[in-house]
């Protein structure tokens, strides 16, 4: 039985460096490991679920949850409102998960001030050649929008120094067992493996 309480990560990543492929199939291999799943005030999509995609919430309530200081972090993105509840974070972490919150470097600087606790992973291309290549995809997108995705991009990884690990996604597979073993080691310190196995421990040295 699993009594320790999960770790926060926070993972971020400039548009394609392959991020969310890597969580995908981190969470798919780890059961262990949740994603958080962020408030919106935005209106369900076809295909999406509450609570899967997002918390969908009107406006009166993520407006309520503002004033109760429950979020870690939030913005205003075209009109809606997107943010992080402290509770229900905290109530997946204290299940015992690991849990990741994909936000970009300005979020996880609000996060570090109010969880000082969370680890943080940073993921990288390769090279500025590899990510253009990416981020042009079929190749119909004309050079002023792939140069300002570019710059996106560029003004995201200057960040990178600011997190605990980094990651270079050159080849899928390495960069995968990479995050794994992000998550194995911390849940091999100490004081984890005091609170997973305290029963054990106190048998074996009285």
């Amino acid at each position: 039985m699993n009594h320790s309480s999960g770790t926060l990560y926070i993972v971020s990543a400039p548009s394609g460096a392959g991020k969310t492929s890597l969580v995908t199939a981190l969470t798919k291999d780890d059961q262990q490991i949740r994603v958080s799943v962020s408030h919106t005030t935005r209106a369900m999509r076809p295909g999406e679920e509450h609570g899967v995609n997002y918390h969908f919430v009107v406006h009166e309530a993520f407006k309520a949850l503002i004033q109760q200081g429950d979020f870690l972090e939030h913005a205003e993105v075209f009109g809606n409102f997107y943010g992080t509840s402290r509770s229900a974070l905290q109530q997946t972490l204290d299940q015992g998960y690991d849990l990741i919150l994909e936000i970009d470097w300005q979020g996880a600087q609000q996060v570090r001030k109010l969880m000082p606790q969370a680890l943080s992973v940073f993921i990288l291309p390769p090279s500025q050649e590899a990510l253009r290549q990416r981020l042009d995809g079929r190749g119909q997108d004309s050079e002023e929008i792939i140069a300002g995705r570019m710059k996106e991009a560029v003004s995201e990884m200057v960040h990178y120094d600011e997190y605990d690990y980094v990651i270079i996604n050159d080849d899928f597979d390495v960069a995968l067992e990479d995050l794994k073993a992000v998550f194995r080691s911390n849940r091999l310190l100490l004081k984890k493996q005091q609170q997973r196995h305290a029963t054990l421990l106190k048998q074996m040295i009285g």
